[in-house]
């Protein structure tokens, strides 16, 4: 018994001390999940070259001329599948839309998700194809972060609409670490991801970014939002500059903000009011 028992410590010891490799790991490899939704009728496969990968997605395009460009950014472990209201709305009021998997997600090539440092390289080749301005960046939670940051500095950019951003990566990320991590084995996750992403977790800030932005940002976020609590985007949007608005949605948790008529609403009324005809 003495010596099982010294096994099971030993054994113990050792997953506490993968604990920082596993962590790490849970970052950068979301899981990947393959399109179920069927493709919509108004929207072309396309396959864009992103920093160094390519990206599997829809152009999508209304019945008329285009006013605009809406390019459309899903959350982690989503696809471009989560677009598809969203195109349906937007190309109803006239614009071409561009939904596309992030690189490590869907059917896009890349197995490592950074968050936003290499994946708004990605959305900067992605725009080298856009033709129609306006161009807005939607996204939703990682989708989100990545089009606050690139619209710090890309001036092809002309608005862009985020759901539930988080402020940094650093911040976020801790607060959804399991518990049983403690700091130290926090920051040693930190210092593994960077080593094997190839990228500096501080620099994924869209909250840093957020101080560049010059052109209006409507952000959205669930009041009830435990994932990814509210203060993530008051603190976003205390260091944008005007124009900018900040609806929180009562009673809506984690990506569930744009499930709500109203909020879309309220979108759409941006959109017109922000770019008119």
């Amino acid at each position: 018994m003495f010596v099982a028992a010294v096994v099971l410590v030993a054994g113990g010891i050792s997953i506490f001390r993968q604990l920082p490799e596993i962590a790490a790991g849970g970052l950068l490899y979301p899981q990947r999940h393959l399109l179920a939704a069927a493709r919509p009728a108004n929207c072309d496969a396309a396959r864009f070259n992103g920093e160094g990968v390519v990206l599997v997605g829809w152009k999508c395009h209304p019945a008329g001329k285009p006013r605009g460009t809406v390019v459309y950014l899903h959350g982690v472990a989503d696809n471009r599948g989560s677009a598809a209201g969203a195109i349906t709305r937007f190309t109803a009021d006239g614009y071409d839309v561009i939904a596309y998997d992030s690189r490590a997600h869907g059917e896009s090539e890349g197995q490592i998700c950074t968050y936003g440092f290499f994946e708004k390289d990605d959305l900067r080749h992605v725009l080298d194809g856009v033709t129609h301005h306006p161009i807005v960046l939607m996204g939703t939670s990682l989708g989100a972060a990545v089009a606050v940051q690139e619209a710090a500095v890309d001036p092809r950019v002309d608005g862009v609409i985020a759901a539930e951003v988080f402020s940094d990566l650093r911040a976020v990320a801790t607060e959804r670490a399991p518990r049983m991590l403690s700091a130290g084995m926090i920051a040693k996750a930190f210092v593994r991801a960077e080593e094997r992403g190839h990228f500096r977790v501080d620099e994924v800030s869209p909250v840093r970014a957020a101080a560049h932005i010059r052109v209006p940002v409507f952000l959205i976020h669930g009041a009830a939002d435990l994932d990814t609590p509210p203060d993530h985007s008051r603190r976003v949007f205390a260091a944008l500059k005007e124009p900018k608005r900040l609806m929180l949605v009562e009673g809506a948790h984690h990506n569930e903000s744009l499930n709500r008529e109203d909020v879309w609403g309220a979108i759409e009324d941006w959109l017109r009011l922000t770019f008119p005809k």
